[in-house]
């Protein structure tokens, strides 16, 4: 691509409705442009490295023995209603209708789809397995879309669905492709961890996800000191300590005027904040629970609703919370009349505090023995040095980007849809599905989170958009143009497109938008030309190399083939 007659340009300042580097760098190197909140144009250059990105994708898919097909964004909303998961995506799943008035959504997924695909071939044991996948278009209407390409409303998705006789199918048709997406993100560069999530929405035996680490990241994971632990903060298991072995003393009530929050209670006793027990007065599908946990402990949504079998979870009313004689900022279990959920590790406390249900009071040296609940699990958030639940060693956290997902779906999906199979002995059995996920867009931007500098973006070169970059420093001379001209066809015929910038701008206006578009070689046709000499240098690079043209040509074919 010659830059002189071309759509190019680059913005000097960040824009100001971008929060994350990714999505300011994006911008600034004429990568995309928002459209509105969490909707993306993907300009010229963007689209080049999306596709690089999808080719790999492709490469590795393909090698599994699953087949690329591709599926409407747009389909009736009944599908989602047959697999019961219409209520569940709620108002993140856009909806419309047609002019004859049948209900239609834009699909945030395409299990279903898939399901009603699959039951077009599959009839018998024989027919299976079954790999299919599509890289398209998805859609969810997120509250609060930010950081660029990472939350977004509508994103171009990898999924992938395996269609097997059992279980055992399942597992080998999984591992293909989890190994097929190692190959994918250690292929684009990415610093990854894999870990066990919460299968959420999509339901299934098993989820895990491929974490790009970086500080933006809005998943927390958990890692070991000492082994190859990962899982996500929202199903990680805490290990509970020893059960404290002092001497319980006689429960009392304390006046604490004025201390609301934990945090002020534990100072003015003068107590340990971890000698606290906290009450937390929540909605659970429109029923009032509070739950007790250890005073710096937070509370796991995800393991309370698993925990309960429940849909929603949020803070209490006024309404709900007058339903009980509950005390905001005082609760405790003692004499509570409500629903009471006890994390594990209070089970494990002694002569702790505890709210007295009465406003400026709370008890001291209150024991589990002293009042009753109704459940006990595992509901809490581990934190940073607690023990790993698989060595023991000591747990750390670091941020992460969801770029890839992996889920054993079992029979949830074909049973709702009718995808059933004869088996040798004429009996019908449930097709037993796989489902993966690779979000283009997010990954893309991950690796933009981790790879750049003061100057710009540092793409790896098998997915930058274009693999060097020509810059003709004066461009009326007739020299320099020629040498710049024939490097540029040499190339083009060796299967390298380059960038070439020929605009009628400063050389450090070239410079500077090479280094900011992270073109990662780069050949400077400058005075020297008459000797067929030019500079070369590597993006990620200081010092620069004079050599004659043809050492520069063999320099980028080696480099970048």
């Amino acid at each position: 691509m010659k830059l002189k007659n071309s759509y190019f340009y680059s913005l000097r300042e960040a824009p100001k409705d971008e929060e994350s580097i990714s999505g300011i760098l994006l911008n600034r190197a004429g990568f995309i442009k928002k459209s509105s909140a969490g909707i993306y144009m993907f300009l010229p250059l963007g689209l080049r490295v999306k596709r690089n990105i999808e080719n790999i994708i492709r490469e590795e898919m393909d090698k599994t023995g699953s087949q690329e097909l591709i599926m409407p964004c747009m389909m009736p909303e009944e599908v989602y209603v047959a697999s019961g998961r219409r209520e569940n995506f709620g108002s993140s799943m856009f909806s419309l209708e047609d002019r004859a008035g049948k209900k239609m959504v834009l699909g945030p997924t395409h299990e279903e789809l898939f399901a009603v695909a699959a039951a077009m071939k599959v009839n018998s044991y024989k027919d299976l397995p079954v790999s299919l996948y599509q890289i398209q278009t998805k859609f969810r209407d997120e509250a609060r879309p930010r950081y660029g390409l990472i939350r977004v409303k509508e994103f171009l998705m990898k999924d992938a669905y395996t269609f097997d006789l059992d279980y055992e199918g399942l597992d080998v048709a999984y591992s293909k492709i989890f190994h097929a997406y190692h190959n994918v993100f250690t292929r684009l560069g990415l610093d990854y961890k894999v870990v066990v999530a919460d299968t959420g929405v999509m339901g299934g035996l098993l989820s895990e996800e491929f974490q790009a680490i970086s500080d933006i990241g809005e998943d927390t994971v958990v890692l070991c000191d000492s082994c190859n632990y990962a899982s996500n903060l929202e199903v990680s298991k805490k290990v509970d300590p020893a059960k404290e072995t002092e001497k319980e003393k006689p429960l009392k009530m304390v006046e604490t005027p004025d201390q609301e929050s934990i945090e002020e209670v534990a100072e003015y006793l003068g107590l340990p904040i971890e000698k606290t027990v906290k009450a937390l007065l929540m909605n659970v599908d429109d029923t009032f629970v509070v739950f007790l946990v250890r005073g710096n402990r937070e509370l796991n949504e995800s393991k309370v609703l698993k925990l309960l079998k429940g849909q929603t979870l949020s803070f209490a009313n006024d309404e709900l919370i007058a339903t009980s004689n509950a005390v905001a900022g005082y609760t405790g279990p003692i004499g509570l009349k409500a629903k009471i959920v006890i994390d594990s590790e209070v089970l494990t406390m002694k002569n702790f505090v505890t709210g007295a249900n009465k406003e400026g009071y709370h008890y001291i040296n209150t024991n589990v023995k002293d009042f009753s609940y109704d459940l006990t699990g595992d509901i809490v958030n581990v934190a940073e040095g607690d023990k790993c639940p698989q060595c023991g060693g000591r747990i750390y956290f670091k941020k992460g980007i969801e770029v890839g997902n992996t889920f054993k779906l079992g029979v949830k999906y074909s049973q709702a849809m009718n995808l059933y199979y004869q088996d040798r002995d004429m009996s019908l059995k449930p097709v037993v599905m796989g489902s993966y996920g690779i979000g283009v867009g997010r990954t893309m931007a991950a690796i933009v989170e981790q790879n750049h500098d003061e100057k710009g973006l540092i793409w790896p070169i098998n997915i930058a958009p274009y693999k060097v970059g020509i810059v003709i420093i004066n461009v009326k001379d007739e020299t320099q143009v020629n040498l710049a001209n024939q490097i540029y066809d040499r190339l083009m015929q060796a299967g390298i497109e380059p960038i070439m910038d020929d605009r009628d701008e400063r050389a450090g206006v070239k410079f500077n938008d090479m280094e900011l578009i992270g073109i990662p070689m780069r050949i400077t046709v400058g005075r020297d030309a008459g000797n067929d000499n030019v500079e070369f240098i590597l993006r990620t690079a200081t010092e620069k190399e004079i050599l004659s043209s043809e050492k520069a040509i063999e320099k980028v074919i080696a480099l970048g083939k």
